[in-house]
């Protein structure tokens, strides 16, 4: 997250005793940044400690002197770190300021502290003359009064309760380079993005929730038992589940075993549902989250590429029947969506490459940035190995989800049903879930989707809807991805049957999604056979 013009790199708020100096601090070395302290700016401005100013002058001339350094601090500290004392944001100049800031893209980062930690620390500081009466209660009626403008300044919170300052600092310098995608709607939330960004899973959650389903695979059994530590670290009781990995763990009877689980261990309503894995994952897990006593709250932590950039947002969660892909589901959006980035570095070769699937479809459809970023990277990309630079995961990959993330929300926040334009999100889908169907699901979905945009192309040429060269746009950047672009696995007959369920038909009609040019999808209703076939036989390996 990047500051349009001047500016510090993050500005840190919270309540006194939350530690921002010392966090800050250790956040400014970690990073190499500049740091700056408002209090101690103020300070070396008058000449005097704050609590002689607020002696000597009263409060109200403290804040007139604060919000002139404060107000300047955030116009001219370019790239540093800057924490301000807990009351600056209520100053009305400062607050208008922040927001200013933050509306330019700045990062303001919320201290959420432990009210006994930090009114314990706060007790025992002298030089908070603001809270030197019964500094608990002080403290605590503060916090009643600041906590939502905190919360309605902050682009990222980390709560501090049971972490070390260094911890803090670390979560801080990772949420430096962490972007944000917001999904607005009924239920807006947001899709976060970057190394680390799994720790703000117990804040999702938030008080209500007493009990936390984790459901997993256990190929990402690592990912699995790092959430469970955050989860129980709050206070949360977690039960646990494990499923099936990729499509098996997709079906009626997971389903059924995983409500059987959440009965017998008192799931209520207020209650939560976390899934980590990869998309099948993030599929049963919303929609056990929202079949679940008509819908609890669930988060989505996805460790693939096809889940950060499908399955996971969007709200839409669906399983699988012996008659189709996806037939049965729900649609309920999560409380929010955290691609931790550090899971991509355990991530096989063969489904990274996939996720370049969905990715590209993304590009195709909305986005031809994503296609220059996956045609300038391909050669990277297509050898990934997890072994790649720190620097190049939260540059290329990060700016590929990110853009992917977007392209979802627009379709997403205007129609979350599926009713109209987002029904544009399953380019390639129509095909490519008929040769998964057709090949028992043993065809990774990104691969088969892959397959499913050449012939959604091939298809268009063919009707006269688009050129040549977007064909061949899509055979050479796709297999330069490492992406297959033909299939011959199925005859046409058991193929065109398949394709008859999927959920975009209408009746006995066909639909499908084809471009006329790149970033301009459009719905085909009941093309011919013949040209249908015609498609098929061009995608024959």
């Amino acid at each position: 997250m990047s500051v349009e013009g001047a500016g510090p790199k993050a500005v840190i708020i919270g309540m006194p005793g939350s530690g921002k100096t010392q966090v800050g601090r250790l956040a400014a070395t970690i990073t190499d940044l500049p740091f700056k302290d408002s209090d101690h700016e103020v300070e070396r401005r008058a000449g005097r400690s704050i609590a002689n100013i607020i002696e000597q002058d009263g409060e109200p001339r403290f804040r007139r002197v604060e919000r002139q350094v404060v107000c300047r601090l955030l116009k001219s500290f370019d790239g540093g770190l800057l924490a301000l004392s807990g009351g600056s944001p209520m100053t009305t100049d400062i607050y208008e300021e922040l927001m200013d800031y933050r509306g330019r893209g700045g990062c303001i980062i919320y201290l959420d502290a432990d009210p006994q930690e930090a009114s314990a620390r706060v007790a025992r500081n002298s030089r908070r003359s603001l809270l030197a009466r019964d500094p608990h209660e002080r403290w605590k009626q503060l916090h009643h009064e600041r906590a939502p403008i905190y919360e309605s300044l902050a682009t990222t919170t980390l709560p501090s309760h049971g972490s070390t300052p260094e911890a803090m600092a670390q979560s801080l310098a990772e949420a430096l380079y962490e972007r944000v995608v917001h999904i607005s709607g009924a239920h807006p939330y947001d899709v976060r993005i970057g190394p680390g960004v799994s720790s703000r899973l117990r804040f999702l959650l938030g008080s209500q929730a007493v009990r936390v389903a984790l459901i997993h695979t256990r190929s990402v059994q690592r990912h699995a038992d790092h959430a469970r530590a955050l989860l129980r670290q709050a206070g949360y009781r977690v039960s646990e589940i494990t499923i099936p990995d990729a499509e098996a763990g997709k079906t009626l009877q997971v389903a059924d075993k995983t409500w059987d689980r959440l009965a017998q261990d008192g799931f209520t309503r207020s209650d939560a549902v976390v899934g980590v894995g990869g998309g099948a994952v993030a599929d049963l897990a919303g929609f056990v989250a929202a079949s679940w006593m008509q819908g609890i709250a669930y988060v989505n932590c996805p460790t693939s590429l096809l889940a950060m950039v499908d399955a996971s947002a969007g709200g839409k969660s669906a399983i699988n029947t012996a008659h189709g892909k996806n037939l049965i589901g729900a649609f309920r959006a999560p409380e929010g969506v955290l691609a931790d980035l550090k899971t991509l570095k355990t991530l096989p070769r063969e489904a990274f490459v996939e996720g370049l699937g969905e990715t590209a479809k993304c590009g195709f459809i909305m986005d031809r940035s994503i296609l220059s970023l996956l045609d300038d990277h391909a050669d990277q990309l297509r050898a990934f190995t997890g072994e790649e630079p720190a620097s190049w995961i939260e540059a290329v990959p990060a700016e590929l989800i990110e853009r992917s993330a977007t392209v979802k929300a627009r379709y997403v926040s205007v129609d979350m049903d599926e009713t109209g334009p987002r029904e544009f999100l399953s380019y390639g889908h129509t095909l490519g879930h008929a040769i998964e169907q057709v090949e028992h699901y043993t065809w990774r979905h990104g691969q088969a989707v892959a397959v499913g945009m050449v012939f959604a192309a091939e298809l268009s040429r063919i009707l006269g809807r688009c050129d040549q060269e977007l064909v061949d746009l899509h055979r050479e950047l796709l297999g330069r991805l490492g992406l297959k672009t033909a299939w011959s696995g199925g005859p046409w007959e058991k193929v065109l049957d398949a394709m008859r369920r999927d959920k975009k038909a209408r009746g006995d009609r066909l639909r499908f999604v084809i471009l006329e040019g790149v970033g301009r999808p459009v719905h085909l209703d009941d093309p011919p056979e013949q040209a249908l076939r015609e498609a098929f036989e061009r995608i024959q390996e």
